[in-house]
């Protein structure tokens, strides 16, 4: 089978698409020959090793796995024998952390997986595992969200903040985001009740007061989420010592602030898999790359100015 591989840490220049043998199926797993994926910037920061702490998990001086990516969406071709929930031809979406997507074949445990609403397509649901994994766990699992509730979504117009807008809203919150004054008429089509546009207005000086604040950018310091919320959320940082220096001075605190990454699980997966069926979420793809350019696709992610997602496609198979 075709696939990108990756030997040493770097950018996209270190990725190959090479012939390699199929993966083996377990007795717990699928094998899902993949239409698409999407890129995150998880992809590229286990691409190049950083933050350097997290080669403690990729490999220390080499990456550990040869195929990178997370994100996929395809039609299960064999299923082991200890599969209970899905047969072969079933359509799938999912998420693999540890790699493997970038790939014509994955195989992936069925807990990380889930059938894709009828109607909707492989580039769609590719879109949906990291990034509306992590929105739904910020909103839900971990922020708590009511109806009623004022949220606040630092980085309103990327791939997890535009998600997050969205599943607010659908479960009844009053949403103010924060992006650049040119993609405020987007953010406000998600169904944002306010925008902030970042270029216009400092967020570090806003006054407003929210139940919850959600950070997928990553540079909100310790007092604004004091000032701003009555609990908070904290998905990205933009630099190790911003992300430390924040959850240092919360230790010492009786704010509500979570820090998490995103986990992959069957049922969040299907409750995504609802909300798109029920048109309460639908992600925004602003480019779509054949395979042969994935690596240039990890390099539009990295540029860190991407409006909702970018997607992958074997066109060859669709």
């Amino acid at each position: 089978m075709k696939a990108y591989t990756k030997t040493r840490y770097g950018g996209p220049e270190v990725l190959k698409l090479e012939e390699v043998e199929q993966p083996a199926l377990k007795d717990n797993q699928l094998k899902i020959k993949v239409f698409a994926n999407s890129a995150n910037p998880a992809d590229w920061h286990i691409l190049r090793g950083k933050p350097y702490f997290a080669r403690l998990t990729f490999g220390l001086f080499k990456p550990k796995d040869l195929i990178p990516g997370a994100d996929f969406a395809g039609i299960v071709e064999a299923a082991g024998k200890n599969i209970t929930r899905f047969k072969v031809g079933d359509h799938v979406f999912g998420e693999s952390l540890s790699g493997g997507a970038f790939a014509e074949y994955i195989c992936a445990e069925e807990k990380i997986c889930a059938k894709m609403p009828e109607g909707s397509s492989f580039i769609e649901m590719a879109c949906m595992p990291v990034a509306g994994l992590t929105a739904l766990q910020a909103v839900i699992t971990h922020g708590l969200v009511r109806k009623g509730e004022t949220v606040l979504i630092n980085g309103g117009s990327g791939g997890v903040g535009h998600f997050a807008v969205q599943i607010a809203k659908a479960y009844g919150a009053h949403v103010t985001a924060v992006c650049s004054a040119k993609n405020a008429d987007f953010v406000q089509s998600l169904g944002a009740d306010k925008v902030i546009a970042y270029d216009r207005e400092n967020i570090h000086g806003h006054s407003g007061k929210y139940d919850l604040v959600i950070d997928t950018n990553g540079n909100l310091t310790f007092s604004d989420y004091k000032r701003m919320g009555r609990r908070g959320v904290m998905v990205g940082f933009t630099t190790v010592g911003r992300m430390v220096s924040t959850l240092l001075k919360n230790v010492f605190s009786k704010f509500s602030l979570t820090q998490f990454t995103a986990e992959a699980n069957s049922k969040d997966l299907e409750t995504l898999a609802a909300l798109v069926k029920e048109k309460k979420i639908t992600p925004h793809i602003e480019h779509i790359f054949p395979i042969e350019r994935l690596p240039e696709a990890i390099g539009y992610i990295e540029a860190m100015r991407t409006k909702g997602k970018v997607a992958m496609v074997w066109e060859e198979e669709l």
